[in-house]
């Protein structure tokens, strides 16, 4: 009953509510409150050509419309200045209207594919991805693929670019600034290809295996100050990474691991987060999940010395309670030192998973990412996989939630909060009916607002 109050009193008095919807008025509820929020989809829009594109991260931009990211195959279409179908990183500025002003690519003549953006502290922006070129854009590369970091300025102008890697598969999935307008880029290292290469404290130490955590601090112009790697003999993935309030950085990801630095391992795959001091220097690490895979995608904080950490998991044992199928949207809440606070499974009989959150400006918590249930949590789908996007409080709540989509596969990966309290998603859609009416070829990238 109290849980049930609380939700009530969400929806009535902070106003601030942001959530994601889908088209149909009938299922959206009914909202009252002061600022005219309906809780509606207000458009949606496709861009791209006839090859594979996607958006999987957005920022709103100084002038209140918004600055998206991924990673375009198409030279055609809404595509400018690209010749060739390679992929190559792609930003696109929209108005508020979600109109292109602009759209630019960046990269060489091998796969360049774009991850995240954020805006920085001089106006700009950071891109981060992983590169396969060494020419064009992109001045150096070390193997197959490298990390591969892009500074911008707010029309689009490239002023940097660095590569770090080695003779392996090394990819880059998010970036932060740092407190002393530095950056922190986190992803995964193949330690097998590097021999040992990529942790500054113990260069041609004993190579633990397949993949590792690999976080790099860089300084204000993309000079690396400092490089560690962590995991075991297995696969272990950074996706996320947040700066902590003692200046610190917690990575998130999965790991397959139960060695070296895996000391507490639950299953196949689990949820890892990793905790080190400023000098990057490992603090703490802690495993969250089942016997099966459970993958960690995008962490947040509450603001108050503590996380909200999102994925899927495969598992109905072990840290996960109430499963409802294949794979469950997974979200948790711990605390400063890793401890489990709560955790909870959202979902349906097939596979639902959460690929980002953002936190609104009222302590809620907006979580994307996509569906192929429709029973149980979910409401709807409109055929193979939808776009799922949620609003909880900090207690791990549900406030609202919708899917989106048509007859193909829509996947979303990024959200945001604007200033006049909308939502935007962005992701990629290949349907061309129900809530998507337009699809240029291929897999086009999608921008969904919701008001």
């Amino acid at each position: 009953m109290k849980n049930t109050l609380k939700i009530l009193l969400s929806f009535l008095v902070i106003f601030g509510f942001v959530a994601c919807n889908s088209g149909d008025d009938n299922e959206t509820p009914d909202i009252d409150t002061d600022n005219g929020f309906e809780g509606k989809t207000e458009w949606v829009k496709t861009f791209g050509g006839s090859k594979e594109d996607n958006l999987l991260s957005i920022v709103e931009s100084e002038d209140g419309g918004y600055t998206a990211f991924g990673f375009t195959q198409s030279n055609d279409g809404d595509v400018s200045g690209k010749t060739t179908t390679d992929s190559d990183y792609w930003v696109v500025k929209f108005t508020r209207e979600g109109e292109i002003s602009w759209n630019k690519t960046y990269g060489g003549t091998g796969d360049d594919r774009g991850e995240k953006i954020i805006k920085t502290n001089d106006g700009g922006y950071v891109l981060i991805g992983y590169s396969r070129s060494n020419d064009g854009d992109v001045s150096v590369n070390a193997g197959l693929q490298d990390y591969w970091i892009v500074k911008i300025n707010a029309s689009g102008d490239l002023q940097w670019e660095r590569s770090f890697g080695f003779p392996g598969i090394d990819r880059a999935f998010s970036v932060i600034q740092s407190k002393d307008n530095g950056y922190f880029i986190t992803g995964f290292l193949d330690v097998t290809a590097s021999d040992g290469g990529g942790n500054d404290k113990k260069e041609n130490s004993q190579k633990h295996g397949v993949g590792e955590f690999w976080g790099i601090k860089l300084d204000a112009d993309g000079n690396k100050e400092w490089r560690h790697y962590f995991g075991g003999t297995n696969n272990d993935r950074s996706y996320d990474v947040i700066q902590t309030e003692d200046g610190g950085f917690l990575m998130i990801g999965s790991s397959e691991s139960d060695d070296y630095d895996v000391t507490n391992s639950k299953g196949s795959y689990d949820f890892w987060a990793v905790k080190v001091n400023p000098e990057g220097t490992l603090v703490w690490q802690k495993s969250f999940g089942g016997s099966e895979i459970d993958v960690g995608y995008a962490i947040a904080s509450t603001g108050n010395g503590k996380y909200i950490i999102v994925g899927d998991s495969r598992s109905n044992d072990g840290d996960i309670s109430d499963a409802k199928g294949n794979a469950d949207l997974w979200a948790i809440q711990i605390d400063g030192n890793g401890n489990l606070i709560w955790q909870k499974s959202l979902g349906g009989a097939e596979f639902d998973t959460g690929r980002g959150i953002h936190k609104t400006r009222e302590g809620n918590f907006i979580i994307t990412g996509n569906s192929r249930s429709s029973d149980e949590d979910i409401d709807q789908n409109r055929g193979q996989s939808d776009v799922l996007t949620i609003l909880i409080n900090e207690d791990g709540d549900v406030l609202w939630k919708s899917t989106l989509g048509g007859s193909e596969d829509e996947f979303a990966t990024g959200c945001i909060q604007t200033i006049d309290e909308k939502v935007m998603v962005v992701g990629s859609s290949a349907s061309n009916d129900f809530d998507i009416t337009n699809n240029k070829g291929g897999s086009d990238a999608v921008l969904i607002k919701y008001k």
